[in-house]
């Protein structure tokens, strides 16, 4: 099927139908618990068939083959590695075989559960060779699209997604990933930031699947369509289960269910279909009651957008004024130079903090410099800088190989700086630009080099602007720069320039310009920045490359905003100008603006876990010590302190599970150094906590989280790993007297196993603690299994050990007394 032949199907205006659940039909077909499920239905073809001929006549336009994680990692944890091909192509023969060529069949591709570099050792490449071996297999098999569902990480979702448009580059591919209750994934990413980078990536649709029923789904629909301009899929579970005679229970019926359904497509849902707990019968009522409706066509704000992993940046002509921070760059920073040349990115991640911290709305990122590899540090820069800030990012470089790699690497839709009128550079530059979905900045000078007069200026835009649409991109992406020149060698620079800001906002272009350019050469340049600025603004200037820690730059640009009466523009410069306090000197001083800096309450040590540092933090902790400072008092202040902050942010969707790792990081390279200093007092040694994934589960995220915060917190941690069986973790448990058993669980189909560990407890070890959590665990079904208590996240669960043992010790202190 091709990507033309897939549009076709939205023709008619109503919705196109998925199937529903694999999993929780099979193991009521008898599927055991414990076996790779891929490789069960390989084996195993007739109960899989029978469903996916039933999810056929119930109305699915589009069947999955079962072949969800059957890729080389995941397969690897049952030594079936070398099965990939065999798996995944028998999968999809198999489902042609069962739907009888009477609807579409999609490749079903998944998490692989393992981290990427820098949080993990998993490099992005690697990751995309892992999901072109099973792409490649299950188009062998016959599959008609793909279906890249169940994804956690936005970047994960990038690999697979790059991975099937490379190896079948006209086929669909449609995405969807799974949404935490706050609305955001693990990694803190909502759905207006998915929308925009995979369709920007070329997804052919995009959605959510898994994690909640369908009425929680309709606001993250609506998120979604405010960026979509592809189809969007609603795949619910079928509401939150309950255990109930040691079984696993739905219990939306197939009328309940579909009546759910009518809001999705109601609130934007195009393509539509059943998750965990849906069977036949719900696709069958949803099919009968959503066929007729109508669905609503694509109608984004704007497409003038970027992202990175967290924030969603609009660049609207008319709308609020953005600066793009220009100092992670090494033009006339020897500094920087220098740390780059030796292999450090100290600055570019105190940069990269700072900027955002002063109010830049986007990060450009140069690694132009001689003595490196450019586009080796320009991986890494972006590696680090992703993990250091929200704010999306300007890649700028002059090299096509570099940018390429670069727009490859960033897990969000970038801005390229930039694409020239030189016919070399638009030849190479363009592919790369329409391939990875990013907007750019367009000068326009020619091969001949900078325009003479205006209307060559003007000539040399239309030039490039054409060769982007017959390149098959939109000019929606483009934002011009409009070429400063000094004013000390140029009278009519700014006049210049104010002519194009007017001639492109009549063509409804936005447009940036290099705001320092202007006063090059010039004395006190800070007033002529300023005033540029300010009837830059007025003329329609949509944003300046600049150095957002200049605060009477930045207040300029917000009171221009403010007295152009942009929306929010007031709120915004209260804000920003009762944040610092600016004393703006009488002219011809040496210093225009002066700052005092508001100074963090938080020691150098415990701001290093809180910022997740782990460059600085063993250095920072060596001084102390060289100071006199007491190293017990530093591991209690400052690292015990600085990750209760961050647990405390991570409660407050401040942070997210790369924060929360970072900041782990840098306690851990702290207590390494404090940890030989210390004296050992049995009496202050924490209690052993065993941890584990139940048996039948291979999803270890939250767990190994779980994992390294309590160790962070003090507590001797035994890690069982994952697939666990409930009498190897009651033996560790007994064996290593722990006083707390935690169990993670991420699939319905697992969770029934806690409560068999609950119940060995109960007989061999009763005196021991049980905490669950996972994706699909509740309080109410803790409180149903006799567990101690549930927690969400890994920062509520340490809280959760703490007053758990608390309590213990008063207990056992009472009936000391009472004796």
């Amino acid at each position: 099927m091709t990507v033309t032949e897939f549009k076709d199907l939205f023709k008619n205006a109503h919705p196109v139908f998925l199937d529903g659940a694999v999993g929780t039909n099979m193991m009521k077909a008898g599927m055991p618990g414990g076996v790779c499920p891929e490789k069960w239905m390989a084996d195993n073809p007739l109960p899989i068939s029978k469903l996916q001929h039933d999810y056929m006549e119930a109305g699915s336009q589009i069947v999955l083959a079962p072949s969800f994680a059957a890729n080389r990692i995941k397969l690897k944890e049952y030594g079936l590695e070398d099965q990939v091909y065999s798996i995944n192509a028998t999968l999809a023969r198999n489902t042609r075989k069962a739907t009888d060529g009477k609807c579409l069949v999609a490749g079903d591709i998944t998490m692989t559960g393992q981290q990427l570099a820098p949080l993990g050792e998993l490099d992005f490449e690697d990751l995309v060779d892992v999901y072109k071996e099973q792409a490649a297999a299950l188009i062998d098999g016959g599959v008609d699209l793909f279906f890249i569902e169940t994804m956690m990480s936005l970047q994960e979702t990038r690999a697979a997604l790059l991975a099937v448009k490379e190896t079948a580059p006209d086929m669909p591919a449609l995405t969807s990933m799974t949404y935490n209750e706050d609305g955001k994934t693990l990694y803190g990413t909502a759905p207006a930031e998915a929308t925009v980078v995979l369709q920007s990536l070329g997804a052919d649709a995009i959605g959510l699947n898994c994690s909640t029923g369908p009425e929680k789904m309709v606001p993250l629909i609506e998120e979604m369509r405010r960026y979509a301009t592809v189809p969007i899929i609603a795949k619910p579970n079928d509401g939150i289960p309950e255990l109930i005679n040691d079984e696993t229970v739905y219990r939306l019926s197939p009328e309940e269910f579909s009546d759910n359904m009518v809001s999705l497509v109601k609130a934007g849902a195009t393509i539509i279909g059943g998750c965990c707990g849906t069977t036949p019968a719900h696709i069958r009522a949803m099919v009968e009651k959503t066929r007729d409706l109508c669905t609503l066509k694509p109608d984004p704000v704007t497409e003038r957008v970027i992202s990175s992993e967290r924030k969603v940046q609009e660049i609207e002509p008319g709308k609020q004024f953005l600066v793009i921070g220009e100092r992670i760059n090494p033009t006339g920073k020897k500094k920087l130079q220098a740390e780059l040349r030796s292999g450090s990115l100290d600055m570019v991640k105190d940069f990269a903090r700072s900027q955002e911290e002063n109010g830049a709305a986007i990060l450009d990122i140069n690694m132009g410099t001689n003595g490196i590899d450019e586009k080796e540090m320009m991986l890494r820069a972006i590696d680090e800088v992703t993990y250091e800030t929200d704010l999306p990012l300007c890649i700028d470089t002059s090299y096509p190989e570099v940018m390429e790699a670069a727009l490859r690497r960033y897990p969000g839709r970038a801005l390229i700086n930039s694409i020239s009128g030189e016919e070399e550079r638009m030849e190479k530059m363009l592919p790369i630009a329409k391939k990875y979905g990013a907007m750019f900045i367009v000068l326009p000078l020619s091969s001949a080099g900078l325009p003479k007069t205006l209307e060559e200026k003007h000539a040399n835009l239309e030039r490039v602007l054409a060769a982007v649409k017959a390149a098959g991109m939109s000019e929606n992406r483009a934002v011009v720069d409009v070429l400063v020149a000094t004013v000390g060698a140029d009278q009519e620079s700014a006049v210049k320039c104010f002519s194009t800001i007017d001639y492109c906002h009549s063509r409804g272009l936005p447009t940036v310009c290099g705001l320092s350019n202007i006063s090059f050469g010039l004395p006190e340049r800070a007033f002529v920045n300023t005033a540029f600025l300010n009837m830059a603004i007025a003329h329609g200037l949509t944003m300046a490359i600049a150095n957002p820690s200049q605060k009477l730059l930045m207040l300029t640009a917000l009171a221009g905003d403010m007295l152009l009466c942009r929306e929010g523009a007031t709120e915004r410069y209260l804000k920003t100008a009762a944040e610092a306090d600016v004393t703006v000197s009488t002219v011809g001083s040496k210093t225009s603006g002066s700052v005092q800096e508001k100074k963090s309450d938080l020691s150098p040590v415990m701001e290093a876990v809180v910022k997740g540092d782990t460059t600085h933090i063993q250095e920072l902790v060596k001084k102390d010590i060289a100071n006199g400072r007491d190293p017990k008092e530093i591991l209690n202040t400052d690292l015990i302190a600085g990750i209760q902050m961050v647990g405390e942010l991570y409660e407050q969707k401040k942070y997210f599970l790369p924060q929360m790792i970072s900041g782990a990081n840098a306690m851990e390279k702290g207590v390494a150094v404090i940890e030989p200093l210390l004296k050992k007092d049995s009496s202050e040694q924490k209690e052993t906590v065993v941890c584990a994934t139940v048996e039948g589960d291979i999803h270890d995220i939250g767990k190994n989280l779980v994992v390294l915060m309590l160790k962070n917190y003090g507590y001797n941690v035994i890690d069982l790993g994952k697939d666990v069986k409930a009498e190897d973790i009651i033996e560790a448990a007994i064996n290593s007297k722990a006083s707390v058993i935690g169990l993670s669980a991420l699939m319905t189909t697992t969770m029934v196993h806690m409560k068999e560990v609950v119940k060995l407890r109960n007989e061999r070890y009763p005196s021991c603690r049980i905490v669950i959590g996972g994706a699909c665990i509740t309080p109410s079904y803790s409180d149903e299994i006799g567990a101690d208590g549930y927690s969400a996240d890994a920062a509520e669960c340490v809280k959760l050990v703490d007053r758990l043992l608390a309590e213990d010790k008063q207990q056992n202190n009472g009936k000391a007394l009472a004796m």
